[in-house]
């Protein structure tokens, strides 16, 4: 659900004094979105913002509007949660009609999770975002995730002993693909793509900050930034305190890593071709449910669990609870090592010999 907000012009307040943003600054800007993209960026299709009215997006909103003239949209989700947001929203809304840029505000199509508020948001918002986008022609969706966010990222995996997949930490492109009946796409799968890009992994949290300041757009600190309650807020803590850890550095090293995942994803997809089998006189239509993981390193077994998961999640629909690249599946593949049978992410892995057979996990009730 959204609620479009068309540009108009207002009188901009006298006792502001609005900066262009620095030309070298805008270059940079565009510059690091081809390169986050792949490719240049259409001179002409609108450009897609998330900005939800702290520092950094809005730092993002004035170098995307002038880097772009005329094809920058934005849009604020309010979730609903907190009794500010609605105000905020509003705040990004009248910035944006002073600077000409068409902005909408979202709200989710369902009540959020409150056994997960942060995980149970995320998604909501994705969501409502890329269907926004894709409704106002947007080829790309671009959020403001900086190279602190990234270091953050970093650091909390390391903690948890993540792979490369997960230390590769906050991608630059991700192609999103889904299903949406209320847009008619022309196609009869009626299927959507967009690419979800953050052109801003090489900025520093603080230039976003001056950017936003030096054009006088206003912004707001979200709380929850502070609140104990989450890892991230002691992460960010130990970033600030500790000398020692460049965020900038931090940062990089998830770029090696993921450059090292997409060396590794080739031959992934590679295995994923010639590793898919069906025991024989096993009736099963769904050929992807069956992997030969005999002799495989323990990387690749994990990398081809993954797959799996999320292919015969799709397959069947299901996607709660969330599932990512960043989750850890350690215990599942001790258990499946030893021969034993394990459920993850609405998934039931039962082994025979170096097969693994992937399929829907039964409901608790009829199990």
């Amino acid at each position: 659900m959204s609620r479009a907000v068309a540009p108009r012009k207002s009188a901009r307040p006298t006792d502001l004094v609005t900066m262009p943003p620095d030309p070298a600054g805008v270059a940079r800007f565009r510059a690091d979105l081809a390169a986050a993209l792949g490719r240049a960026v259409d001179p002409v299709a609108p450009m897609a913002l998330a900005v939800s009215g702290g520092p950094d997006s809005m730092g993002m909103l004035v170098l995307a509007a002038t880097a772009f003239p005329g094809q920058a949209i934005a849009a604020t989700m309010d979730h609903g949660l907190r009794a500010d947001a609605a105000d905020e929203a509003a705040m990004v809304a009248a910035y944006c009609a002073r600077i000409g840029v068409a902005h909408a505000i979202l709200q989710p199509d369902t009540p959020i999770d409150r056994r997960n508020v942060q995980a149970g948001a995320r998604m909501a918002r994705y969501r409502a975002l890329q269907r926004w986008a894709i409704a106002a022609g947007a080829q790309l969706l671009a959020t403001a995730h900086h190279a602190d966010d990234q270091a953050e990222t970093f650091l909390m995996r390391a903690a948890r002993g993540s792979g490369v997949a997960g230390l590769a930490g906050i991608r630059p492109r991700q192609r999103q693909d889904f299903a949406d009946p209320a847009i008619d796409t022309g196609d009869a799968r009626n299927a959507l793509s967009i690419d979800l890009v953050r052109p801003l992994l090489g900025w520093r949290g603080r230039e976003l900050r001056a950017v936003a300041t030096a054009a006088a757009a206003p912004f707001v600190d979200d709380p929850s930034n502070a609140d104990g309650r989450y890892d991230r807020t002691h992460f960010r803590a130990l970033l600030r305190d500790a000398a020692l850890l460049d965020p900038v550095q931090l940062a990089r090293s998830a770029a090696h890593a993921a450059e090292a995942d997409a060396a590794l994803r080739s031959t992934e997809e590679w295995l994923w071709a010639i590793r898919r089998v069906a025991p024989a006189g096993v009736a099963d239509p769904d050929m992807q449910a069956w992997l030969d993981m005999a002799d495989l390193p323990r990387e690749l077994k994990r990398r081809l669990c993954r797959a799996a998961i999320d292919s015969v999640r799709r397959v069947n629909a299901i996607n709660r609870p969330e599932f990512s690249d960043a989750t850890n599946i350690e215990s599942l593949l001790d258990a499946l090592e030893r021969g034993k049978k394990a459920t993850q992410a609405g998934i039931l892995v039962a082994p025979k010999g170096g097969i693994w057979r992937f399929s829907a996990a039964p409901s608790r009730q009829s199990a």
